[in-house]
Order: C-alpha cells, then structure tokens, then sequence
C-alpha cells in the first residue's frame, strides 16, 4: 500500500505539474518557483487527502486490469499445454463443446469446497470436457497427495485416478504411506507400483511443468480455472460457473 501511495502521488504531482506548468517551461523553474510549488502541492494535499485514495485506487485498478489482460494473453497463447497436455487427467464429455480446467491442492479448502459444485456444473451440463491440473502448492502433505494420485493415473489408470482423487480431496488427516495403502487397497490397487511410481521422473516433471505453466498464467492460488479463454481465479459458486460457461459459449 504504501509503494502504491507513493507511485500514486507522484501520478497525481505529474499531473499537477502539467497543469502547473502551462505558461512556462517546467525544467527553467527557478528554487523559489520550484520550492512555491512545492509548498502549493503540499498544502492542496493536504486540503484534499482523498485525491490520494483516488489516485491509488485508479492506479491499482490499471494494474489490475493490465495483468488481467495479460494473463488472459497468456492463456490463448498456451492454450495447448492448458487443456491438451496429454497426461493430465480428462472427465466430463471428451468431445464437450467447452473445456474447464481446474488447477488444484488437496490441502486447499476452497478447492474442496469448490470440488461438489465442480461435479454437479460438468454432471447437469453434459457438454463440458473437465481437465484436472495437479497443482501442489500448500506443503509438504500437498506435494505428498498429488504425487500418490499422478502415479495412481499411470499406474492403475484414469478411473482409478479419479477414485483416489475424490477420496484425497476428502482426507482429514495426514497422507502417511499407510494410510496411502490403505486408500490403493480400498480400490484393490497394486500399492507397491503406485508408491514406487510417486517419485519418478515423469511425476516430477508433470508437476514441474505445470507449476512452469501457472507461473506463465500468473497463478498464485488455488483453485484457478480456465473456463474456456476464460481465466477464473479462485472460488466461485456453482451458478456463477454456469454463467461464466454460457458466456464463454455465446463469445465463441
């Protein structure tokens, strides 16, 4: 906030000098000119504190708005490697009409919140191909669980990837290595592979990749979705995803 101020005044001090400097050349102000004006800025601030709010709001706006536009850039340019990557788990209707992409932590309650409402837009809908980004950012536990579930989906599959995804995502306590044989026996899974598979190459590079992906995206929390060309940050209702799917179906 406060480096913001400080832009933010001297936006409003640019502006003021230009319509300070009308008459004259700004660079030829003599010392006394420079400190009147001076002194002129100050006491007008001072008398009007909130032109400063304004400024900071008008600037934190623009920012806002330019890393919006930016980031909406960067997903039609990384469009493949976001909803086609090849590895990353894919429900719903493959043939869908739109593709929403989620980019998840097991550790997230929003994710978890979010994850019922997820499942009722693509189930009610019918025309939504559903992309699950394994994307662990909230510690050890969390890095532990996406792991166990991207070595599941190539090792055992892509149902038994999604059966060991839901079960996570509804986990309370600690994923210890017997607790994550006893979720791969619930699914009469081979433990053994899936626990050997956790820390190969090809699951650490999947993750890699995507957490190189949300740092193009500009994705800093979960869960992020990219509905469409739509980019979606945080948590959202069940109705304001179908809008945000209506709309991104009536643009294309």
């Amino acid at each position: 906030m406060f480096k913001s101020a400080l832009t933010a005044l001297a936006l409003v001090t640019a502006g003021a000098t230009g319509a300070y400097a009308q008459g004259f050349d700004i660079t030829d102000m003599s010392d006394a000119e420079r400190d009147a004006f001076r002194a002129e800025l100050r006491d007008y601030l001072m008398e009007n504190p909130q032109v400063i709010i304004e400024a900071v709001n008008a600037l934190e706006a623009r920012q806002a708005a330019e890393a919006e536009a930016a980031a909406e850039q960067a997903v039609t340019a990384n469009a493949a490697a976001i909803k086609n990557d090849g590895v990353s788990w894919v429900g719903g209707n493959p043939e869908g009409d739109i593709t929403v992409v989620e980019f998840m932590d097991y550790r997230c309650g929003y994710c978890r919140r979010a994850a019922p409402e997820v499942e009722e837009l693509v189930a009610s809908d019918g025309n939504i191909r559903f992309v699950i980004k394994e994307f662990p950012i909230l510690g050890e536990a969390s890095m532990t669980m996406s792991r166990f579930a991207i070595a599941t989906q190539r090792v055992a599959g892509d149902e038994a990837y999604k059966q060991v995804h839901d079960t996570l995502m509804a986990l309370s306590g600690e994923p210890t290595e017997p607790v994550l044989r006893r979720i791969a026996e619930e699914f009469l899974l081979d433990g053994d592979a899936i626990l050997a598979e956790m820390n190969s190459d090809s699951v650490t590079r999947q993750i890699a990749e995507t957490r190189a992906l949300a740092e193009t995206l500009q994705i800093r929390g979960t869960p992020t979705f990219v509905m469409g060309d739509a980019l979606v940050r945080g948590y959202v209702t069940l109705d304001e995803m179908r809008d945000i799917v209506s709309a991104e179906r009536s643009d294309g």
